[in-house]
């Protein structure tokens, strides 16, 4: 396949790359080169995106709470620990019919595929079933996808009604989760992730099981780490040390570990995450809600650490990535300014935490892409041709004034815009999503 596109993207943190008129050959779904029209040879393109479009690398979200779906965008008037046994883990229970978990999880993965996000990090429910099903939805739709069947026995940290029996079965039922969506056959494309849902809802046992369950199976690993000022000092009265630490103790900490949020690190957190080739998911929007502080992009990515973005559906109540990236430069922008404004300005805020919107799309595509381990997040050769067209001609959302805009001013509107028109989304070089195939 032949595509002929004008691209912009992100490979490097702050660094906005505008490949004007180029012409991507894919071969079996990888980019085998990236030319300038007027090199590539006089062979026919089987995609031409005119001047109304723009071509981007495909979105990587890094944590999404797929039972979370229907919820999105409501009830979150409470802090997180009440939030979970009122709201969540209600919901949550319902996946326990297949059939419901089925519907739901058609949409989602259709619903973010036409936002762009080609590849998802999904926390399921505690049903196998369920689990299989949310798999089995991304194969038929043709997202790239790391999909985890959530372990939690806690009896203090759970509802009574929805829990796992114990930690032998929690570690058996993830066992048994990661053989069925490997039988699936989809590959590289979806596959299994060891899911503790955090420490606070998983007994020793269950934490040490799973840590072992990685080991063997060779399976990535994600969960969530000092999310807010409850769970970080939770963990350090029970384990009498820091989110980081307990997970490497239990084995949970390793090369593409995904650590939802994480906001409240401490140096040293920061020094073994990045030692043992772990990373955190950013997620913006949601930390506004329920981490009690914002979290240091700017830091971390000095600190040398891996880092994507998350939605964090729906503790995060936007499903578009895009916009997710426009809230990780308001937060931190909000962090470097301060916000209580009868603190003098010179101790308000943090000196030199803004990022800027490149850096945070950066984390959208190609941060992410180092985060999880994938060939994707930027169009270049070797890498897989995942990415998304947005219509950006004078009759779009985005509406672009060619007396005014340059391409760093485009690209600012479609990013802070949430993509406006979406109009065509690939995934291995598959397309799978956009407008132009409704």
């Amino acid at each position: 396949m032949r595509v002929r596109a004008t691209i912009l993207q992100t490979p490097a943190p702050g660094d906005l790359e505008v490949l004007e008129d180029h012409v991507l050959t894919v071969v079996d779904g990888r980019i085998e080169s990236v030319l300038p029209a007027a090199e590539a040879g006089d062979d026919p393109c089987d995609v031409t995106l005119g001047g109304d479009s723009v071509l981007l690398p495909g979105l990587i979200d890094t944590h999404v709470h797929a039972p979370q779906w229907p919820q999105r965008a409501t009830g979150l008037d409470l802090p997180l620990e009440r939030w979970l046994f009122e709201y969540t883990f209600p919901l949550e229970a319902r996946y326990a019919d297949e059939r419901f978990a089925a519907g739901v999880y058609g949409s989602l993965v259709r619903g973010l595929l036409s936002r762009g996000t080609t590849t998802a990090v999904y926390y399921s429910s505690i049903h196998e079933p369920a689990t299989v099903a949310l798999a089995s939805a991304c194969v038929e739709h043709g997202q790239r996808a790391f999909v985890g069947r959530v372990a939690m026995d806690h009896p203090e940290g759970t509802p009574d009604y929805y829990r796992d029996d114990g930690a032998a079965q929690g570690v058996a039922a993830s066992h048994r989760s990661i053989e069925a969506i490997r039988a699936l056959g989809a590959g590289a494309r979806v596959q299994p992730i060891v899911t503790p849902r955090f420490i606070p809802a998983c007994t020793d046992a269950l934490l040490e099981g799973l840590g072992e369950l990685a080991a063997a199976t060779g399976v990535r690993i994600q969960t969530h780490c000092s999310e807010g000022d409850w769970e970080h000092a939770y963990v350090l009265e029970r384990h009498g040390c820091t989110d980081a630490q307990s997970l490497a103790n239990f084995g949970l900490m390793a090369d593409h570990t995904v650590l939802g949020h994480a906001t409240h690190l401490t140096d040293p957190d920061r020094a073994l995450i990045a030692g043992a080739g772990a990373g955190l998911s950013h997620c913006p929007l949601s930390n506004s809600y329920f981490a009690n502080g914002v979290f240091p992009a700017r830091r971390n990515l000095d600190a040398g650490l891996r880092i994507g973005l998350g939605s964090d559906l729906a503790g995060g109540a936007e499903a578009s990535l895009l916009r997710q990236c426009a809230h990780a430069v308001t937060v931190s922008r909000l962090l470097e300014s301060g916000v209580d404004t009868e603190i003098a300005a010179d101790r308000r805020g943090v000196a030199g935490a803004r990022i800027d919107i490149t850096t945070a799309f950066w984390l959208a595509t190609a941060g992410g892409a180092d985060l999880v381990g994938v060939d994707a997040g930027l169009l270049a050769p070797g890498r897989v041709f995942d990415a998304f067209a947005v219509d950006v001609g004078a009759g779009s959302a985005i509406g672009i004034v060619e007396e005014l805009d340059d391409w760093d001013r485009i690209f600012e509107k479609v990013v802070r815009a949430g993509g406006g028109d979406v109009s065509r989304v690939w995934v291995d070089g598959r397309e799978v999503a956009g407008s132009s195939r409704r």
